[in-house]
C-alpha cells in the first residue's frame, strides 16, 4: 500500500557542485582516460558507478552526492557495512560504559517530542475525507488536520531514542556517570525534492554537568582521529567550533567535523553540548530518577555525537582515490586510477584470477581457495569466472579501481609446485608465495591494519 509523507520544515542547502552526467556502466574492464577527467566531481562519481559502489542513474548519483541514502551496488554495500562496523567497534570498544540500542524509525504517539515535522499517512484516508462533499471548507481542513495529527511521526534524527531510553539504561549502570548509548539507523529529513532518507551513527553521552565541556572536547578529538585513521590525506578532514549564532536548540557549544570535497567543505559529523533541559522535558515529573548517585543529586548533561554515514562514505571514497599519469610503450599519456581504501574498509581483500593452463583444473583450485578464504571471513572477488579473455594488465587496472588489496593468479605453475603470484594494489609489486600461505598472509595483513 502506498503512503504519503507530509512535512513542515525548511529545505536543506544544496551542494555547490557542477551538474554531472553519469553514464551507464562502462562495458570495458577499466575506464579509459578522457578529457572530462579534469572534472574531479565527475571522475569520482563515474568511477563509483562503473565499479559497482553505487547504482547508475542521474537521480541515484545525485542522492549520493548530497549525502543521502541511495541505491548501493554490491561493492558499495560491503564498503558501507565495513565503515559501520568500524564505527560501532570504535564506540562500543573504546569504553566499557557504552551500550547499543535500537529504536523505531516511526512513532504512533503524536505527543512524542523531538520527532520533527515529518508524518506518514495513507492517501486513502485523506481521499475519504476530501470526498465528503457535505463538509464545509473549514470542516475539511479540520478533518485533514485531525487525520494528520493521528498519523505516525517519522524521526528526523536518532538522538531522540537515546533520551527516551535514558531512565532504564541509567538504572542498568546503577545510576553512575558517565555512560553512553550508541545507535545507527535511518532517519528522514527534508530536502529540496521532498524527503531524504539518511543513515546516522549516533553516540549520546551522559555525564556530570561539571565535566560536559571536557567530554565534548574529548569526543571531538576522538572523532577527528577516527576519520583520519582511514584517510589517505588526513588533512582533508578538519574540525571547528560552531559559532555562537549557529548553535541549535539548547546547545551551549558545538563542534563540526568537515571533509574538503572537490566541490567544497561539507560536515560529516556534529557534536553538541546540550545540557539537561531535554532530559527534564521528556521525563517530566521524574527528576529523582534522573539524578545520579554521586552525592550531588544533579541531572546528567548530554553530549551528542551524530555522523552522516552516507556523506562519510563519499568522503572516504573521495579521499582514497589516487590518479597516476604515465606514458605507455607508444608514448601515449595514460591515467591509472587506484582506490587506495584502508585495508579494514576495502570491500574486497583479494581477487582470484587464472593464468595459462588447464582451465577446468585451475578453476577447481580457485574454488577451493575461495572457500578457504571465505571461511576465514576474507572477502574474495571471483575473477576466475570471467567469461572473456582479458589481459592481466587490464584486470589489474579494474581491480585497482575497485580498491582490491591483492590479486592472486593461479596458473599451471600452481598445479605443479603450489606456487602462485600475488600482486599488491598499493605497490603494484608481484611476489611469489605458496598457495597454503596466502590465507595466513592476508589474515596477518588485515590484523596489522587494525593498529595502523
Amino acid at each position: 500500500m502506498s503512503t504519503h509523507l507530509v512535512r513542515n520544515v525548511r529545505p536543506r542547502r544544496a551542494l555547490k557542485c557542477q551538474p554531472v552526467s553519469i553514464l551507464p556502466h562502462a562495458r570495458g574492464h577499466c575506464t579509459p582516460p578522457t578529457n572530462q577527467d579534469s572534472n574531479p566531481c565527475r571522475t569520482l562519481l563515474q568511477l563509483f558507478v562503473d565499479r559497482h559502489f553505487i547504482s547508475p542513474g542521474e537521480n541515484n548519483v545525485e542522492l549520493f552526492k548530497r549525502g543521502t541514502t541511495c541505491c548501493y551496488g554490491p561493492l558499495g554495500l560491503n564498503f558501507r557495512r565495513n565503515v559501520l562496523h568500524q564505527w560501532w567497534s570504535s564506540m562500543t570498544g573504546s569504553r566499557a560504559q557504552i551500550f547499543g540500542i535500537n529504536t523505531p524509525t516511526s512513532s504512533a504517539e503524536a505527543a512524542v517530542d523531538g520527532w520533527g515535522h515529518l508524518r506518514i499517512t495513507e492517501p486513502d484516508d485523506l481521499n475519504k475525507i476530501l470526498k465528503q462533499k457535505e463538509l464545509s471548507k473549514e470542516q475539511l481542513i479540520h478533518s485533514v488536520h485531525i487525520s494528520l495529527q493521528n498519523s505516525a511521526l517519522l524521526r528526523t534524527n536518532v538522538f531522540q531514542g537515546a533520551l527516551e531510553h535514558f531512565v532504564p539504561s541509567f538504572e542498568m549502570v546503577n545510576r553512575k556517570l558517565p555512560f553512553g548509548l550508541a545507535e545507527t539507523g535511518r532517519c528522514f529529513q527534508p530536502s529540496k525534492d521532498g524527503t531524504a532518507e539518511i543513515t546516522q551513527a549516533s553516540l549520546v553521552w551522559f555525564c556530570s554537568p561539571r565535566t560536559s565541556s571536557q567530554w565534548l572536547d574529548h569526543w571531538a578529538r576522538q572523532r577527528l582521529k577516527w576519520w583520519r585513521k582511514f584517510a589517505l590525506a588526513p588533512s582533508d578532514f578538519s574540525s571547528s567550533d560552531v559559532l555562537q549564532e549557529e548553535l541549535e536548540g539548547p546547545a551551549s557549544r558545538g563542534v563540526k567535523i568537515f571533509y574538503n570535497f572537490p566541490w567544497g567543505q561539507e560536515p560529516l559529523e556534529v557534536l553538541w553540548s546540550r545540557g539537561d533541559c531535554e532530559l527534564l522535558h521528556i521525563h517530566k515529573g521524574m527528576r529523582s530518577k534522573l539524578q545520579s548517585r554521586d552525592g550531588r543529586k544533579s541531572v546528567p548533561h548530554v553530549v551528542s555525537v551524530t555522523a552522516n554515514v552516507d556523506r562519510g562514505l563519499l568522503a572516504l571514497l573521495s579521499n582514497s582515490l589516487l590518479l597516476h599519469k604515465r606514458e605507455n610503450a607508444k608514448q601515449q599519456l595514460q591515467q591509472r586510477k587506484v582506490l587506495k581504501l584502508h585495508p579494514l574498509l576495502a570491500p574486497v581483500k583479494v581477487a582470484l584470477g587464472i593464468g595459462r593452463g588447464a582451465t577446468m583444473e585451475l578453476r577447481q583450485v580457485c574454488e577451493g581457495l575461495l572457500q578457504e578464504l571465505k571461511e576465514a571471513k576474507i572477502s574474495v572477488w571471483p575473477g576466475y569466472l570471467e567469461t572473456t579473455s582479458t589481459p592481466m594488465e587490464q584486470l589489474n587496472a579494474k581491480y585497482d579501481e575497485m580498491g582490491v588489496l591483492f590479486t592472486a593468479v593461479i596458473s599451471e605453475n600452481t598445479l605443479e609446485s603450489g606456487l602462485l603470484q600475488v600482486r599488491s594494489r598499493d605497490t603494484a609489486i608481484k611476489e611469489t608465495m605458496h598457495i597454503s600461505d596466502i590465507k595466513n598472509f592476508l589474515c596477518r595483513y588485515i590484523s596489522a591494519a587494525e593498529n595502523m
